[in-house]
């Protein structure tokens, strides 16, 4: 047998045997007042449990107890498991655009959001997470703890964005990062690129034959482009708009991939999600978990504490024996 918090119940055992010590040998409030042979005199026999037999019990439920925090456990080996999962790069656009307001508050926190639903609804996968704008930056490296990449996410703030999307910049990253693995699978989240500006950026997926899924963020109307002051940015004298293009989201549809228009609802993410996963149908990537095999023991000594913690608190002290101390103090 072993213990998985073998440490742990080690350090709750030191002060619970000192403190039991203590208990068990200290002396009953009779016992100080009278001598044994007076306490043997008055003696009366009955159902109910002395203080120190119920003292004894609840120090053995509290034992129990720490000996199932420790986790006791018989190993039996161990073994592999599977899980179908993928490994997915995922890259946010943080370029000046993404302060455009024809989404609330943002293009940038909406993104975010979306961004953050996406990350639900991929649950076993592992996520790579890019930004970029004028250059590519590595946030966070393949994992599969989504609430630690979602507090990632809620960190980059407007105060991050500047230039414009380097989609050329992207390609050759996620080229290189994804070359060599089974799945080749990227997702964008972007308000796209002006017309012309994704040429090389679709060359480089489709002949890195990577599934390209696109997350677009904008709509047709468009909005002005932002600066860092809030202010919009003019070009001869002109404000300078931001529309929704659907070049990117036809390049993903190109490479085997898929795009959506993101709204204010879920629907369209859970699906694209769905799409995503579609891919664990076809040679789907597994990952194997070498995990040890064992039987559970930690519940014995909690039930066996909680037996002794019963006894100990509905076993009542026959209450003749203090009738009788009273009367011999005078009492009535």
């Amino acid at each position: 047998m072993s213990f998985e918090n073998f440490y742990l119940m080690l350090l709750l055992l030191i002060p619970f045997l000192l403190f039991a010590f203590l208990v068990l040998t200290n002396k009953e409030g009779v016992e100080r007042v009278f001598s044994p042979e007076v306490i043997e005199r008055i003696r009366v026999e009955g159902s109910g449990l002395s203080t120190r037999v119920r003292n004894a019990l609840l120090l053995g439920a509290i034992f129990m107890m720490i000996i199932a925090v420790g986790h006791p456990y018989i190993e039996k080996g161990e073994r592999d498991i599977e899980l179908g999962a993928l490994e997915i790069v995922m890259a946010l656009d943080i370029s000046g655009s993404m302060r455009s307001q024809d989404f609330y508050p943002n293009r940038l926190d909406f993104a975010k959001e979306k961004s953050k639903k996406l990350l639900d609804n991929l649950v076993e996968d592992e996520v790579m997470l890019l930004t970029f704008s004028d250059s590519v930056y590595l946030i966070s490296p393949m994992t599969s703890d989504k609430e630690t990449l979602k507090t990632v996410i809620d960190g980059i703030t407007k105060e991050y964005l500047d230039g414009g999307s380097n989609f050329r910049a992207l390609g050759e990253v996620l080229r290189d990062t994804l070359k060599g693995r089974e799945q080749k699978i990227a997702i964008v989240v972007s308000d796209g690129a002006s017309k012309g500006d994704l040429r090389e950026f679709k060359k480089m997926i489709l002949d890195a034959n990577i599934k390209l899924y696109a997350i677009l963020i904008g709509t047709e109307i468009g909005a002005p482009i932002l600066n860092k002051d809030n202010k919009a940015v003019l070009k001869n004298e002109q404000v300078v708009m931001s529309r929704l293009n659907l070049e990117l989201g036809e390049i993903a549809k190109e490479s085997g991939g898929d795009y959506i228009v993101a709204d204010y609802g879920d629907e369209n993410i859970e699906e694209i999600a769905a799409k995503i996963e579609s891919n664990l149908h076809y040679g789907s990537l597994k990952k194997r978990l070498h995990v040890k095999d064992k039987i559970e023991l930690f519940y014995y000594p909690l039930m066996l504490a909680l037996v002794l913690l019963l006894l100990a608190l509905f076993s009542r002290p026959n209450g003749a024996v203090f009738q009788k101390l009273l009367r011999l103090k005078g009492v009535k």
